[in-house]
């Protein structure tokens, strides 16, 4: 029995310390596969070493395989400092050709130069390329890095991420945004007081480097974080400021409205349990101002959004995580971007703990204060971490899988693109997801008290209309000032569009991209606030020119300009169909139309039309194979 009751023992120990052997295995296992998943962001580089090339004379060329179209900046990396017989080098790939000189313009950890050339290269499919390379330098290596604002992640959380955005929840949120195609946005905070100007200097004479435009008012002039604050305690605007906003979203034809929850000086317009820096806490408005423009645009039929700068906080945020990613990227020879970070005040804390103190927290308050939200427009991702932006991404949808998100929540994890602070891209790129443009009716966000150049209503429905013809949405921006009150200039703007748009709603709402995106006007892309603030505007439209969206069986030509007695639209020829009917957008008034090889003539002597232009509508034979 002793014996029996020993070996018992001993079996049970024998099965203890393998069981204890096989857990350790076990965690070491798990440990090597997490040492795996490490993201390195070197391993989306394309290293190209001298050795390597096939050399002709200093002429030297390589073959690489493109993994993910981006844009790219191009290093040359020398082991023993920079030739001086080569004043400039030649690089070519595909049809774009670079010749710059040589600098020195970092130093890697191991001792080497690295020579940066300032214009970058934008790859817009992935597969083979050839890149060819001119210089008598004496070069180790061509390096070929995404850009800064391009991070190109890891993968590990692609298919988790991919089964949300294509829940049947996130497909019918996508399919409204789709329809809804104009929105407004709205750039209001403890800013807006100052008008872009501060101690009675213009923000655009500001000492330090970075944006001009009025919401940035803290970056510009480095105000420490207390001095700010103090913005708030005379933060007290008219009590009918969301109900006259709302009203007048809807009387511009627009479908749902975006404000700055929280902007990047940390300050939020709601009751937030996470911060006492808010609406309530700080100011003697002591209101829920997100709350109460909600409601309102929610009882006019129109739908609710919020911006939401989860990675810059001047307040609260540190120093934006710049330290970490700064000491990485100087080991390796690359340019660390500020990217609006708060670098003269900081908040003691680091950037992972305010995340969890406050980000974090604050985007469930949001989610839970407003049952109806439809997208969050998260902003300033800079130095997230692609853990961060997933964890982002996936506590949204968690909470509520209908909210949308934004492209910059960072890491390529958003639902929609955005093109770029009124940026306009061109009918030729291949964008992999749906977009918007955010665009401003002068040259800033916020309201900046000196800024009176607005964009005309014919400019505005210009950008317009050539976004909806590109398949994208508009999100355009008012600034009101400390009290509410939208600039009598940008209000009588938008009032004008939402006239236009309600004549021609049928060529707007629900549209999409047709085959042909516009005939007579030769493309002009927008390429951000500054580009229209220094150029203006000076394009002018004939009735020649058309932009066209689609419908079912309908496509529509829009003009921009008033009605002529006799058309020509050239793209709705015998060969794209067999047009069936043909009338004018808000006119009882027949036309007498004729399809022909050369495209649709159409009279409309008799027919009145809205100053900035008017719309044909085409409808078209169904084929018996689409019925």
């Amino acid at each position: 029995m002793l014996k029996t009751k020993t070996l018992s023992i001993l079996v049970c120990l024998c099965w203890l310390l393998n069981l204890s052997a096989c857990k350790e295995a076990s965690e070491k296992k798990i440990e090597t596969i997490t040492q795996k998943e490490v993201f390195d962001q070197t391993s989306n580089w394309i290293l190209l070493n001298k050795t390597e090339s096939i050399e002709n004379e200093n002429i030297f060329s390589w073959h690489f395989n493109l993994k993910h179209p981006a844009e790219y900046v191009i290093q040359l990396v020398f082991d023993d400092g920079l030739a001086t017989n080569s004043e400039t080098v030649k690089i070519k790939i595909e049809e774009i050709e670079i010749e710059e000189p040589l600098r020195k313009s970092y130093s890697t950890y191991n001792g080497r130069i690295v020579s940066e050339f300032k214009k970058t290269i934008k790859f817009n499919s992935t597969g083979k390329q050839i890149l060819t390379l001119e210089t008598e330098a004496d070069f180790n290596q061509v390096r070929i890095i995404p850009h800064y604002k391009n991070e190109i992640g890891s993968g590990i959380h692609h298919k988790e991420w991919l089964k949300m955005h294509e829940s049947a929840e996130k497909q019918a949120a996508l399919q409204w945004f789709k329809d809804a195609k104009f929105g407004m946005f709205i750039h209001w905070g403890l800013y807006s007081q100052a008008g872009g100007v501060w101690k009675g200097v213009k923000i655009n004479q500001a000492p330090f480097p970075g944006p001009k435009v009025a919401e940035w008012l803290m970056h510009a002039f480095q105000i420490p974080r207390e001095e700010y604050a103090e913005l708030a305690k005379t933060f007290n605007p008219d009590k009918s400021f969301a109900q006259n906003i709302a009203k007048l979203a809807k009387d511009a034809g627009m479908k749902y409205v975006v404000i700055t929850s929280k902007h990047h000086d940390g300050f939020a317009l709601f009751d937030s349990k996470s911060s006492i820096y808010d609406m309530v806490d700080a100011t003697p408005y002591k209101a829920d101002a997100v709350k109460e423009l909600y409601n309102a645009c929610l009882e006019i039929g129109l739908d609710f959004g919020v911006y939401y700068s989860h990675g810059n906080d001047w307040n609260d945020g540190g120093d934006g995580n710049y330290a970490n990613v700064k000491k990485v990227n100087d080991s390796l020879g690359i340019y660390s971007h500020p990217s609006g970070k708060n670098l003269w005040d900081p908040s003691p804390n680091t950037h992972a703990e305010y995340f969890e103190s406050k980000s974090y927290p604050q985007i469930k308050e949001l989610i839970a204060l407003l049952p109806k939200l439809r997208l969050i427009w998260f902003d300033g991702e800079g130095f997230t971490t692609e853990e961060q932006s997933f964890k982002f991404y996936k506590m949204v949808y968690n909470s509520n899988p209908n909210i949308l998100v934004n492209r910059r929540v960072g890491w390529g994890f958003g639902d929609y693109l955005d093109a770029g602070d009124n940026k306009i891209p061109s009918a030729k790129e291949n964008l992999k997801k749906y977009w918007e443009t955010c665009g401003t009716t002068n040259n800033s966000w916020g309201y900046k008290s000196y800024d009176d150049d607005w964009k005309s209503t014919k400019e505005l429905l210009y950008y317009f209309v050539d976004i909806m013809s590109k398949g994208g949405n508009y999100l355009l921006n008012i600034g009101p000032d400390g009290q509410g009150h939208v600039p009598e200039a940008s209000a009588n703007g938008l009032r004008e569009m939402g006239e236009w748009i309600q004549l021609n709603s049928e060529a707007i709402y629900g549209t999409s991209r047709w085959e042909i995106t516009n005939e007579g006007q030769e493309e002009t892309l927008l390429d951000g606030t500054g580009h229209r603030a220094a150029k203006g505007f000076q394009k002018t439209f004939t009735s020649k020119d058309f932009w066209f969206t689609a419908k079912e069986n309908k496509v529509y030509a829009i003009s921009l300009v008033p009605v002529v007695d006799k058309i020509l639209i050239q793209s709705l020829n015998k060969t794209k169909g067999e047009i069936i009917n043909v009338r004018v957008l808000g006119s009882e008034k027949k036309v007498t139309w004729k399809q022909t090889e050369n495209g649709l003539e159409v009279n409309l002597t008799g027919v009145r039309s809205n100053k900035n232009g008017f719309v044909v509508e085409a409808s078209f034979k169904i084929k018996s194979d689409e019925k």
